[in-house]
């Protein structure tokens, strides 16, 4: 069985694509009609279907078989992912461990000699723990970067060793380095397939399913008949997706209800749309909302105890750090060395926060206006010293805040903290602004990774989403994104204000 599809190169333009599956030997074709971005005419109904283009499978790129088929280019089969991901684990293990038996071999080095077993045990330990790393934050949006594979190969690899020195097990360095090396490789390898692995999604027109974006994997649904076809072929590595609040047809209905006995999933668009945007959109906190937007209570916990480690290792470590940053700043500007300002934090409590002054220092306004005006720092803001920029660039003013995570007034990891004289006025411009004090504020977070430094009351409202996204989602594999992305920030210095 075979799907096939083809994915528009060319925004807000008409869609085609055809699904050709094989049963017992014999090629079909389904075809899917004609829609355009944003429609909101039912693609699916109980009509008639509508006129399209059936590519059987023989054709299926044959581009000169179809009217102005070479704006479009071909999409892959979803059957290859599953098969893929299936192996992956496999693959990975064998691409990291032959090389390295290889290597073993020509340096003259007998099988089952000089702590091999241990050493291959340790190989396949670190390359499972890396594999199930990089799976967990598939599952968050726009974490399919190739960035991550390095840096969680070498945690894994780094976590594995640290475990045979702590437990004294004698291991083989040049066979657990080339390991590594061909890990890695292997690694990279396979994250740059995967990229080109794809799950169709069919839209059901209807509601706010149009806020979907048609392209990619992301496909127009057929007629109602050519839908239930296509559900009773037996194939099951592709989804719906509708707005499942909308009063569709009974017909769509019962087709939605036998999807789902057939295996297929059959999404509401908002868990597409919050995955898409790395966003949770609030209008109304409705029950079934609010409960949603609880963070993990047995992960806040873990969280917690996370934090104070951390803070204890990290204390001691960045202290030579604090010292010379603090002469650097007292000698580039006049005025003390740290800023420390009241922040709203952890449940709408006030704390004081402590960070590297980055600004020349000022008179304290009076009224709340001057006082909001003051709090927010602008592009190319003209009070930013010299080394105050480079210490913004790499978020290095951030670290003294290891104190405030020590005193439980912040976590690493969550929304950042707002000046109280900006946190009020966006609680009376934004609803449900107050509820992202639901977890304790971080040095860094899942909107400053991917929006950077914002105070406009429009950007705050995206930014507000962000942070809902992340109390809705908060896990350690999401924090291990963020702080993988945090430092992809402190290199490249986005988001800087």
């Amino acid at each position: 069985m075979t799907i096939g599809g083809y994915r528009s190169n060319v925004s807000d333009i008409s869609f085609e694509t055809s699904e050709a599956f094989e049963d017992e030997g014999r090629t079909h074709a389904i075809a899917l009609p004609m829609a355009s971005r944003g429609c909101t005419d039912p693609a699916v109904s109980d009509a008639a279907p509508q006129e399209a283009v059936v590519l059987p499978l023989r054709n299926l790129f044959d581009f000169e078989s179809v009217h102005e088929m070479d704006r479009f280019s071909p999409l892959p089969g979803h059957r290859s992912a599953k098969l893929f991901y299936r192996c992956e684990l496999a693959i990975l293990i064998t691409g990291a461990y032959l090389p390295a038996l290889f290597v073993w071999a020509m340096l003259d080095r007998a099988p089952f000699t000089g702590a091999f077993v241990e050493t291959s045990l340790a190989i396949f330990a670190s390359v499972t723990l890396a594999w199930h790393a990089l799976c967990q934050l598939r599952g968050h949006s726009n974490a399919r970067d190739i960035s991550y594979v390095l840096p969680v190969n070498f945690g894994a690899f780094t976590s594995v060793v640290t475990f045979l020195a702590l437990a004294r097990i004698p291991y083989s360095g040049s066979l657990l380095a080339s390991g590594a090396v061909f890990g890695v490789a292997s690694s990279f390898a396979l994250a740059v397939f995967s990229r080109r692995l794809v799950q169709p999604h069919v839209i059901i027109s209807g509601g706010r399913a149009s806020e979907i974006p048609i392209g990619g994997q992301y496909v127009p649904a057929p007629n109602a008949d050519k839908l239930e076809q296509l559900i009773d072929s037996g194939w099951r590595d592709w989804a719906i997706v509708a707005d499942l609040h909308y009063p569709h047809s009974d017909n769509l209905e019962r087709l939605f209800a036998k999807a789902s006995l057939a295996g297929i999933p059959v999404y509401h668009f908002r868990t597409i749309a919050e995955t898409l945007s790395g966003q949770v959109k609030i209008t109304h906190l409705s029950e079934n909302e609010f409960g949603s937007l609880i963070p993990h209570i047995p992960y806040m916990t873990l969280k917690r105890m996370l934090d104070v480690v951390a803070a204890l290792i990290l204390i001691p470590i960045c202290l030579p750090l604090f010292g010379v940053v603090a002469l650097i700043i007292r000698v580039d500007s006049p005025g003390k060395a740290f800023f420390i300002q009241e922040r709203i934090g952890f449940r709408g409590k006030r704390f004081k926060m402590i960070k590297f002054r980055t600004m020349r220092e000022r008179l304290t306004v009076a009224d709340d206006h001057s006082q909001r005006i003051d709090a927010m720092t602008k592009t190319d803001d003209d009070r930013i010293t010299g080394i105050g920029r480079l210490l913004r660039k790499t978020r290095l003013d951030e670290l003294p805040q290891i104190f405030n995570v020590l005193r439980g007034e912040m976590s690493l990891i969550g929304p950042r903290p707002e000046a109280c004289a900006l946190s009020e006025w966006y609680q009376t411009e934004l609803p449900f602004y107050s509820y992202r004090h639901i977890v304790r504020p971080g040095i860094t977070g899942w909107a400053q990774v991917n929006q950077g430094h914002v105070t406009d009351v429009s950007d705050v409202l995206s930014k507000l989403r962000y942070d809902f996204y992340y109390i809705k989602n908060i896990s350690l594999w999401l924090d291990a994104l963020i702080a993988l992305k945090t430092l992809r920030v402190m290199v490249t210095g986005t988001g800087a204000k």
